[in-house]
């Protein structure tokens, strides 16, 4: 790389961290719920999805000694219509595509921090090699761990007819509830891919949230259908990385404060 081109980044980069720290100290501190985006945990795949193991329980460390308490997609739901209260610093853990690790591996480890999440399954994946089997789900599910749908073939919604994205969303569910799962409320978009076909169906077909690929964080004001997630990949940069990670979200939510109110 010259000497030019690299002037270019580190000075695009400079200016892109000021305005994230303009952004961070121009609004008062934002309120609200971080949504975790995860998929494989491991220590075989290099993949940018994967995330070692003595770096996930590193995080996993991390968030308790900062007073983060996990709970489940339903529980804030259930805080959003007065039906429970939650902790005092709240946050939820989710896992796309349903890989056979977050059986294997991941399970032992949150159960070691007893914490919650939920797994999103591609349904069509279900038994294939390197995904979860019926009776692994459903022994998650009986050990906290909370099971979405992610479609029935993992495609991007927004390249399917209407009549596609409603059997995908619906086909998904029925088949997780026949064999087993309990009534499956929520769904993560492929890609985090979304469009008005889709809001409009997930409404229709009894799911109560899904989680997108857009960073924020989640109030009971946010639109159900479209709650924000901070995406976790492989880190390059250890545990400052994840605490960066963290801080994104409350950086995008400033964001989008600052322009609403303009």
């Amino acid at each position: 790389m010259n000497l030019g081109k690299l002037f270019k980044i580190l000075l695009g980069a400079c200016i892109f961290t000021g305005g994230l720290f303009s952004a961070y100290t121009a609004a008062a501190p934002p309120q609200g719920i971080p949504i975790l985006e995860y998929h494989m945990v491991n220590d075989q795949d290099k993949e940018v999805y994967a995330v070692p193991t003595k770096e996930f329980s590193e995080q996993m460390a991390y968030l308790k000694e900062q007073g983060y308490e996990t709970i489940s997609l339903l529980d804030f739901m259930k805080a959003q219509k007065g039906k429970i209260e939650l902790p005092d610093k709240p946050i939820i853990l989710t896992f796309d595509d349903g890989y056979a690790d977050n059986y294997t591996n991941l399970l032992p480890l949150l159960e070691r921090f007893n914490m919650k999440a939920t797994v999103f399954m591609a349904t069509n994946y279900i038994g294939l090699d390197g995904y979860l089997t019926w009776n692994q789900l459903r022994d998650m599910q009986n050990r906290q761990i909370e099971i979405g749908s992610h479609t029935a073939n993992h495609e991007p919604l927004s390249s399917l007819t209407e009549e596609q994205v409603r059997d995908e969303l619906n086909q998904s569910k029925l088949l997780l509830e026949w064999n087993g799962i309990h009534t499956v409320f929520f769904f993560s978009y492929p890609n985090g891919i979304y469009n008005e076909t889709a809001l409009k169906d997930l409404a229709a077909g009894n799911y109560l949230g899904a989680v997108t690929g857009d960073a924020g964080l989640n109030t009971f004001a946010t639109m159900p259908y479209l709650l924000q997630r901070v995406n976790i990949p492989r880190p390059r940069f250890g545990l400052t990385e994840f605490k960066l990670r963290l801080l994104k979200a409350e950086v995008f939510t400033r964001l989008g404060i600052l322009q609403h109110n303009k």
